[in-house]
C-alpha cells in the first residue's frame, strides 16, 4: 500500500527543493535543484520562472504516477520580497524580478513623503527602506518606469501564491508574505497600508495560512495549498512544540533573529539598525534583527588563513580554550577585527594586523568574541524592557560553531540555550501549517533536535 505523503517545494534563490513528508512529518525523501539564473526584460540577472514553473509541474506530475508514494497534498515556501504580476487572463506579464534590482531612490521617496515621512512610514510598515527588497515599493517601480506593463496588471502575488497558482489557478494572499519588510502591511492598524488604496493598487484579502484548494490533476485529486514565507516558515515547528517563550537565532549567510514575543511597537531606532517585523503563521508581528554574520565571518577567516597559511576550514577544529577567552576578554573594547568604539558596526577593517597574534587559535577567538558582541547587540535590539523569554534556540551553521555557543550562552546566563538541529525546519513549517487542515485528527510529535548548551 502506497504511503500517503506531503510534497513541499522550498525554493531558495540558491537552491530548489522538493521534500517529502508523511503524516507524522518525517521526511522520506529530498531531491535538490540548482537552476541557473537568467536575465530580466532590463539585462538584470533573475530566477529562470520558466524553469522553475516546468519543473514543479514535472514534479508533481512524476510523484502522480509514483508507485511508492500517494500524493495527499502540496505546499511551497519561497524567499520573500518577489511578486508576479498577471494579465485578466491569468498569465504571467513579467519575469520575476531580482529584488536585488536597482530602483530610483524617488519612487520610495515620493510614497515616505506624502505618509509621513520615511522614518514614520517605515515604522507603520515595519520595512527598513530597503529598495526592491520592499516588495511594495517593486509595485510602485513597475507602474512609474513601465506604464504600459503595469496597466495589463490585474492581479498580484506574492511568490509563493504564485506557485500554489500554477496548480490551482486560484488567487490567494497571506500574512506571511504580506508582512516581510514588503512595505504593503500597516501594523499599526493591521491591513493594508492606505497607500495602495490611494494608488489604485488592489491586493487579495489574505487568507489563513493554512488554507487548502482541492485540485484534480491527471485524474487524481490533490491538496494545494496556498504557500508561506520561509522565515516565518522556519518559525513553525518552534511554535508548535517549543516549551515557554523563545527567541531562534537562525545562522547562515545572515543571521536572522526572531522574536515572537515582543509586542513593543517598531521604534525608528531599531528600524536605522536593520530591525524589521515578519509575520507569524498565528498573524502576529516578529520583531526581527539580521547581521551579515555568515559573510563576514567568511571574508575573517580568510583573511586569517592567508596570514597563517592554514586550510580554509582549519577554524572548524579550533576548541574553546578559556585562557585565551580571559585574555581577549581583558581586552575589551580593544577591537581588531570590527571599528573600535562604533556601536552597531557591521563592516571588517579594511587592514587587519594579525602580528598580533602569536597563533591562528589566538586570532579566530579573538574574531569570534567580537562576532559574539556585535550578535548579542543586535539581539538584544529586539528584546523588551519586560523581558520573559525563557529559551533561545540557535539553528544553522553556527550551531556547531563551538566557541559561539559558548560565547552566546555567558552572555545570556539567565536563559536557556540550546542548538536545534531540525532538518529542513522551512519545509517542514510548510508541510505542519497544512497538515491539521488536511486532518485535525493527526498531532505528529514533532523532534526538534535540541541539545542544551
Amino acid at each position: 500500500m502506497k504511503e500517503k505523503i506531503i510534497a513541499v517545494f522550498d525554493v531558495g534563490k540558491t537552491n530548489k527543493k522538493v521534500i517529502l513528508f508523511n503524516y507524522n512529518l518525517k521526511p522520506l525523501s529530498e531531491m535538490e535543484e540548482k537552476f541557473a539564473e537568467t536575465t530580466d526584460d532590463d539585462g538584470f540577472a533573475c530566477d529562470d520562472i520558466e524553469h522553475i514553473e516546468r519543473w514543479i509541474k514535472e514534479s508533481v506530475s512524476k510523484l502522480i504516477r509514483s508507485d511508492k508514494y500517494d500524493l495527499a497534498a502540496v505546499n511551497f515556501t519561497t524567499y520573500g520580497a518577489t511578486l508576479v504580476y498577471l494579465d485578466a487572463e491569468g498569465n504571467r506579464l513579467t519575469p520575476v524580478y531580482n529584488y536585488l534590482k536597482p530602483v530610483d531612490d524617488r519612487i520610495p521617496e515620493r510614497i515616505y513623503k506624502k505618509y509621513g515621512g520615511q522614518d514614520e512610514f517605515c515604522r507603520r510598515t515595519a520595512s527598513p527602506a530597503l529598495g526592491m527588497l520592499n516588495s511594495g515599493i517593486q509595485i510602485a517601480w513597475l507602474k512609474n518606469e513601465k506604464p504600459d506593463v503595469f496597466s495589463k496588471v490585474r492581479h498580484i502575488l506574492h511568490f509563493p501564491q504564485y506557485l500554489s497558482y500554477l496548480l490551482t489557478g486560484k488567487i490567494f494572499s497571506e500574512h506571511t508574505s504580506i508582512g516581510c519588510h514588503t512595505a504593503l502591511w500597516d501594523f499599526d492598524d493591521m491591513n493594508y497600508h492606505r497607500w495602495l488604496r490611494d494608488e489604485g493598487i488592489s491586493l487579495p484579502e489574505p487568507a489563513d495560512v493554512g488554507t487548502l484548494n482541492e485540485v484534480e490533476i491527471e485524474g487524481k485529486k490533490v491538496q494545494v495549498g496556498i504557500g508561506i514565507h520561509d522565515s516565518s516558515s522556519s518559525l513553525a515547528p518552534y511554535f508548535s512544540s517549543s516549551q515557554g517563550k523563545f527567541l531562534l537565532i537562525s545562522t547562515g549567510t545572515w543571521c536572522i533573529n526572531m522574536n515572537p514575543f515582543n509586542t513593543e511597537i517598531l521604534t525608528a531606532d531599531q528600524l536605522d539598525h536593520d530591525c524589521l517585523c515578519y509575520m507569524s503563521i498565528t498573524k502576529k508581528p516578529v520583531k526581527s534583527s539580521r547581521l551579515f554574520l555568515g559573510h563576514l565571518h567568511e571574508v575573517a577567516v580568510n583573511r586569517l588563513n592567508d596570514h597563517f597559511r592554514t586550510q580554509p576550514d582549519y577554524y572548524k577544529s579550533v576548541k574553546t580554550d578559556k585562557r585565551l577567552l580571559e585574555i581577549c576578554k581583558r581586552k575589551c573594547g580593544d577591537q581588531r577585527f570590527f571599528f573600535e568604539m562604533q556601536p552597531y558596526s557591521r563592516e571588517l577593517k579594511e587592514k587587519l594586523d594579525f602580528f598580533v597574534f602569536k597563533t591562528f587559535e589566538e586570532g579566530y577567538h579573538q574574531l569570534m568574541v567580537e562576532f559574539t558582541e556585535l550578535t548579542v547587540e543586535a539581539i538584544n535590539l529586539i528584546i523588551p524592557a519586560e523581558d520573559d523569554i525563557e529559551n533561545i534556540y540557535i539553528t544553522g551553521g553556527f550551531s556547531n560553531n563551538q566557541l559561539f555557543i559558548k560565547l552566546i550562552s555567558d552572555s545570556y546566563p539567565m536563559k536557556h540555550v540550546y542548538t536545534s538541529e531540525i532538518i529542513n525546519a522551512t519545509a517542514l513549517g510548510a508541510a505542519l501549517v497544512i497538515l491539521g487542515t488536511i486532518n485535525p485528527l493527526i498531532k505528529p510529535s514533532l523532534n526538534l533536535g535540541l541539545n542544551i548548551c
